[in-house]
């Protein structure tokens, strides 16, 4: 069979089928709920997108307390954003956190803004961060006011004291060296509290140390321009004739240090710009102190030691303090093949009076001939003791009249003559004495001494002997004898008292040599009158 007749057979055979209208597509309601969870999870991811805030990178030295995805970033304890994750640094220097801030948070990618991670700190502002011992660490955040933004912090390792919201003045302090002051520690005005060390930084050169201070409103006003600042770390105590006097500003400043502040007479003057700089006295009594004025530098030559000077020892001048001592050094001289010990002293003119410094001011002489005319009434330079339990020395300025005269020669540098203080001539004083008893022969002495010893022993047990002698032989006689003469009083006491016939007998001896004597003188009496009677007798008297 042919190809066409096959396809016929099979035409006839099977009918041909039926074309139909194609029905519309409806979905089933099963997929409504995955479409639903599909738009929710759209839109979360939509608001999520658009509530997300930047993404910032801080560098910190170490991650202690940092966990991905649990620590927050706080500013005034409201959440402004989350550590994403915490890596390494390519050196490994440093711990790289990437924060995930709020979109309300894009003001604190300013340039200026501060980071610092919240821990339990124990400073001299007290004990801060205790509420992270149950709810962890934190990072905080201090809103910076810069126009320019950054995605990358340094962070902070110390909690700043004062934020940018506080509301005071900042000012700095320049001092020689930070004693124990810290970050925190407290300012006082009065007693009272005012403000704290906000930070502080080692000068260029070396030779100092600037800090940043805090002075809370309204207590900024009390800074002007005769406002002084010094240290209160420590104890304060003065000896003088009315004993001791403790001064200290609190407990606190005791321990950890700090600082106070005042107005000389209580007037601070023109009100002092945020950022002035002010001097920092080592205490009150300094920072009150009239100006110096310029200084002068002096070298004395001690031609004996100069053990317990040191330098910062007082120069003095009747008790009223002129300087410090700068420097003591030792140097051979070869002309007389000997040491000199030479100091050199920094001495304020000013502090001797306004009327010498003005009179210093006008003088037509240089300040050599001035100090050479000094010189020539006696002006010298005098070691002498500060303190006998400690050894320590200082130098003294007076005028000794009867000192021999000196000549100063003309140099860059002004030297000052020197005279051995009271000690070191009593040293030499006592080395003579010394040198004249090396020469006693007490050898010879000893032996002279101890033959008079033996002979005065041998005289010694002579005499005892002799009062041995006397105790056996003259003792007995010596008792009879007072016994002989206790019977003689005895005897003579009754001869004498009252009722013995010798005591009667003697009065009446006495009665009548008193009638004698009666009779005597009539006899007188009648020849004073009748003399004729001792020829011619006495004539009888007239019937």
């Amino acid at each position: 069979m042919s190809e066409e007749e096959i396809k016929q057979n099979s035409t006839a055979s099977f009918p041909s089928p039926k074309r139909e209208r194609q029905r519309d597509w409806l979905p089933s309601l099963v997929w409504l709920i995955p479409i639903l969870a599909a738009i929710i999870g759209i839109a979360l991811m939509v608001k999520i997108l658009v509530d997300r805030g930047p993404v910032i990178t801080i560098s910190f030295r170490t991650a202690e307390g940092l966990e991905a995805g649990k620590t927050k970033v706080k500013y005034k304890e409201v959440d402004i954003g989350e550590v994403q994750t915490i890596t390494l640094s390519k050196d490994r220097s440093q711990v790289l956190v990437s924060v995930q801030l709020s979109k309300n948070a894009e003001s604190f990618t300013a340039v200026d803004t501060h980071f610092w991670v919240v821990r339990p700190r124990l400073g001299a502002s007290g004990i801060s961060g205790l509420g992270t011992l149950l709810s962890g660490a934190y990072i905080g955040a201090d809103a910076g006011t810069s126009e320019d933004t950054t995605k990358k912090f340094t962070g902070l390792e110390v909690q700043p004291t004062v934020t940018r919201d506080a509301s005071g003045k900042q000012f700095k302090l320049h001092a020689d060296d930070l004693g124990s002051l810290d970050v925190g520690s407290p300012i006082f005005y009065r007693r009272i509290k005012v403000g704290q060390v906000s930070a502080y930084d080692l000068d260029a050169d070396g030779k100092g140390v600037t800090l940043r201070v805090f002075i809370n409103t309204p207590y900024d006003k009390f800074v002007g321009t005769n406002t002084r600042f010094w240290h209160a770390s420590g104890l304060d105590i003065q000896v003088n004739s009315g004993g001791f006097k403790v001064n200290t500003q609190s407990l606190a400043t005791v321990i950890l240090g700090g600082l106070a502040f005042q107005s000389i007479d209580d007037s601070p003057g023109t009100l002092s710009k945020e950022g002035t700089t002010f001097l920092l006295a080592q205490n009150q009594s300094q920072a009150f102190q009239e100006p110096d004025g310029r200084s002068l530098t002096a070298v004395l030559h001690f031609n004996q030691s100069v053990r317990g000077l040191t330098p910062g020892a007082t120069v003095d001048f009747r008790g009223v303090v002129l300087g410090e001592v700068k420097s003591v050094g030792i140097e051979y001289d070869p002309k007389r093949r000997e040491f000199d010990m030479p100091v050199v002293i920094e001495i304020y003119p000013a502090r001797l009076g306004r009327k010498f410094a003005k009179d210093q001011a006008q003088s037509p002489y240089t300040q050599q001939q001035r100090i050479q005319f000094m010189v020539s009434r006696g002006l010298r330079a005098q070691l002498r003791t500060g303190n006998l339990l400690t050894g320590q020395l200082y130098i003294a300025l007076d005028f000794f009249p009867k000192a021999p005269k000196v000549t100063i020669q003309e140099s860059a540098q002004i030297e000052l003559p020197t005279l051995p203080n009271g000690l070191d001539e009593l040293q030499t004083q006592i080395s003579t004495i010394a040198t004249k008893l090396s020469k006693v022969p007490f050898e010879q002495i000893g032996q002279d001494l101890q033959k008079s010893l033996a002979t005065l022993n041998k005289t010694l047990n002579s005499a005892e002997k002799l009062a041995q002698t006397l105790n056996q032989d003259v003792a007995p006689e010596v008792a009879a004898a007072m016994k002989d003469v206790r019977k003689t009083l005895d005897n003579a006491d009754r001869t004498l008292s009252e009722d013995a016939p010798l005591q009667q007998d003697l009065r009446q001896t006495l009665q009548e040599l008193s009638r004698a004597a009666a009779s005597m003188k009539v006899l007188t009496d009648y020849l004073e009158q009748h003399p004729e009677s001792l020829i011619r007798g006495k004539a009888l008297d007239n019937p």
